[in-house]
């Protein structure tokens, strides 16, 4: 076997070893969403209820309810994954912090039993959803980096590898701040 021989497996091999490594960051991809999916679905479960608790003392804020439910039904008509559905998504986040934060303005709500349960269930939902999105996120950017690197990159084009959307909530940071209260040295308390 010649030295032009040797040369062509390990190129063969480098390709194989590549394409595969390529194909099984796209796969993990794929299973971190359905982790993600799950959540969702359960989210999505949750806050129906949640909404007809909130109806029951604050009716009147049809604002509230009407963004509820057109988050959802876009979030309907997108399915899959993809840049709409993250959008959807982020509209759903952005829906549920105006449902918390139209529950401030009735302080008998944050007393009702089921709306307390339904809270806690939905915060835990909303902690696994984020920590599940950054290890999407996560793999995302692995798979992404390694379609860019060679051979990666070459291999992307002849085999249609694309780079991938990363599932991101606008605001989502300063939503984090404005959660975490301020604590005062100075004050004499």
């Amino acid at each position: 076997m010649g030295s032009l021989s040797l040369f062509v497996i390990g190129i063969i091999a480098i390709i194989i070893v590549a394409y595969n490594r390529i194909a099984a960051l796209f796969q993990r991809r794929k299973n971190a969403f359905a982790d993600i999916d799950v959540q969702l679905e359960q989210r999505y479960n949750t806050i129906p209820n949640m909404v007809e608790v909130v109806k029951g003392y604050a009716g009147h804020e049809h604002r509230v309810f009407k963004d509820v439910v057109a988050a959802r039904t876009a979030i309907k008509d997108a399915y899959g994954v993809g840049e709409n559905r993250f959008k959807a998504e982020a509209q759903m986040t952005r829906a549920v912090r105006q449902l918390f934060a139209l529950v401030e303005n009735y302080p008998e709500l944050k007393s009702d039993q089921n709306f307390l349960y339904l809270q806690n269930e939905l915060s835990e939902l909303e902690n696994k959803i984020s920590a599940s999105r950054r290890f999407f996120n996560s793999t995302t950017a692995e798979y992404n980096t390694a379609i860019q690197q060679f051979p990666g990159n070459f291999l992307a084009r002849i085999f249609g590898f694309l780079e991938e959307p990363f599932f991101k909530i606008e605001g989502e940071k300063e939503a984090q701040k404005r959660e975490v209260p301020a604590f005062d040295m100075n004050s004499k308390g």
